[in-house]
């Protein structure tokens, strides 16, 4: 039996939650819900937790205090066997993409419809081009990702992201290895997704830039703790060399 909660009002919901990662606490008490439809940040430096909360919504990292749902799923009673169908209902997209370099664009998307279940060849196809199209990477299906820009490739991962309509799409640093340019370009495309197509994002951040650009709620990382802050002058300044 699949552990599942139906609260169709919330997408994450995070009470109390302790964070222990190979025995070692990385943050205690993490209280936090998303709602469907909404942007919500997770800003922190290097080493605060942000990514580790990321990998406890994905079910890489168990937990053991408090109460966790997402997309339906209490990670409180999650099994090994359960984690394939839960990140089937949840995108992520990388910092450094994690394509697969010995397959072409299509063939990416082709490989997680695949493994997920889809059979039909021409659905297959339809549905790769739908999405290529939402990230303007139509044109470029037939190519390897060496032969495409660090842009381009994580333009390929948001669409990966989205292939099977997950209810959340988990971000990591999706702009950390491009340039001021190129990032906002990737930041104006997740905002027309979330715009058009009513996606819930949850993003992990320490660019400051992008958070005032790109307004959502805002819960801080650091001191082993997750809080909920507001965007203003002593936070940017706070948090302006974060690495």
């Amino acid at each position: 039996m699949v552990p599942k909660i139906e609260n169709p009002d919330v997408i994450v919901q995070l009470e109390n939650v302790d964070i222990i990662k190979d025995q070692n606490l990385i943050l205690s008490g993490v209280s936090f819900s998303v709602a469907p439809g909404e942007w919500v940040y997770l800003v922190g430096k290097v080493g605060s937790g942000k990514t580790s909360i990321v990998k406890v919504l994905i079910g890489e990292i168990m937990v053991e205090t408090g109460k966790a749902q997402v997309v339906g799923f209490d990670l409180r009673r999650l099994k090994t066997k359960h984690i394939p169908l839960l990140r089937r209902k949840i995108g992520v997209v990388f910092q450094d993409f994690q394509l697969l370099m010995e397959r072409s664009v299509f063939d990416n998307l082709a490989f997680v419809l695949k493994t997920t279940g889809w059979r039909n060849k021409k659905e297959m196809e339809q549905r790769i081009y739908e999405v290529l199209d939402k990230v303007g990477m139509r044109n470029k299906s037939h190519k390897m990702p060496h032969q495409l820009s660090g842009g381009e490739q994580q333009r390929v991962a948001i669409a990966r992201a989205v292939l099977n309509n997950p209810q959340l799409i988990l971000v990591d640093e999706p702009t950390g290895n491009l340039d001021e340019e190129t990032a906002m370009g990737i930041m104006l495309l997740f905002s027309e997704l979330h715009r058009n197509y009513g996606l819930t994002i949850l993003m992990v951040t320490h660019n400051m830039a992008i958070v005032q650009r790109f307004p959502g709620r805002i819960f801080k990382c650091g001191s082993g703790k997750c809080v909920p802050c507001e965007m203003h002058p002593e936070i940017e300044f706070d948090m302006d060399n974060l690495s």
